[in-house]
């Protein structure tokens, strides 16, 4: 599997299968690509928020990707024309050799003042491997229990603080998950947001987990 980072919390997963998640392109001052340069066969979305939800509708009418969401998040698509799956916490499905899990997330979902459901994380398994997208949140004990049900070998966190956690605070969420490999996000997108993931990089290396920065654009194979 090969993830790419395209700025803020939107992530590629390319294997046997294409899975793009939280697809913020347009008014994302990090991505590198064009909307229409991303063609998934899987698309998923964390949350309601104009950063997360993004280019959604643009790209699925395109690309027509299989889409798995929260319920309510699912009913705004199917009313801008757009097929997609409604789930909700815990519950999972298989979208063509790819199975998603929708996870918990502590944050708020909403767009233009209309309530969007549960803010969630992701478990995508592709190719046997298993990533864990955070989503927004912040650092929550049932953090532990997605590790022990799951173990993801990948975690892929928030870290710029104001809206989610900071880097003290994510590395304590990587604790709790024990992933093989953590890979921040949501920082720097913005100037209200931290800077730099260096700091959460040092602690969780010092927990014995690999930390990965990427460049926005820049991938990473396992």
């Amino acid at each position: 599997m090969e993830i790419t980072w395209h700025g803020h919390a939107c992530f590629e997963l390319r294997g046997s299968r294409r899975v793009l998640i939280d697809p913020f392109i347009t008014g994302n001052p990090l991505a590198k690509v064009k909307p229409e340069e991303l063609s998934p066969e899987v698309l998923l979305i964390t949350h309601g928020h104009e950063d997360h939800l993004g280019d959604a509708v643009a790209i699925a009418k395109r690309a027509k990707p299989k889409i798995a969401v929260i319920h309510e998040i699912a009913v705004f698509l199917q009313e801008q024309g757009v097929e997609a799956e409604g789930m909700n916490i815990y519950g999972s499905i298989d979208l063509d050799g790819v199975r998603v899990t929708l996870v918990p997330a502590l944050h708020s979902s909403s767009n233009a003042g209309r309530y969007m459901g549960s803010a969630c994380g992701y478990i995508v398994e592709l190719d046997g491997v298993k990533v864990y997208h955070a989503g927004d949140t912040g650092v929550f004990g049932d953090m532990r229990l997605i590790g022990e049900l799951f173990s993801p070998e990948v975690m892929l966190v928030p870290v710029g603080d104001r809206y989610t956690m900071d880097a003290r605070i994510a590395a304590k969420a990587v604790e709790l998950v024990s992933p093989r490999l953590a890979i921040p996000m949501h920082y720097a997108t913005f100037p209200i947001l931290a800077e730099s993931a260096e700091e959460f990089r040092r602690l969780v290396e010092e927990q014995g987990v690999q930390a990965v920065v990427l460049e926005p654009g820049e991938s990473y194979g396992l």
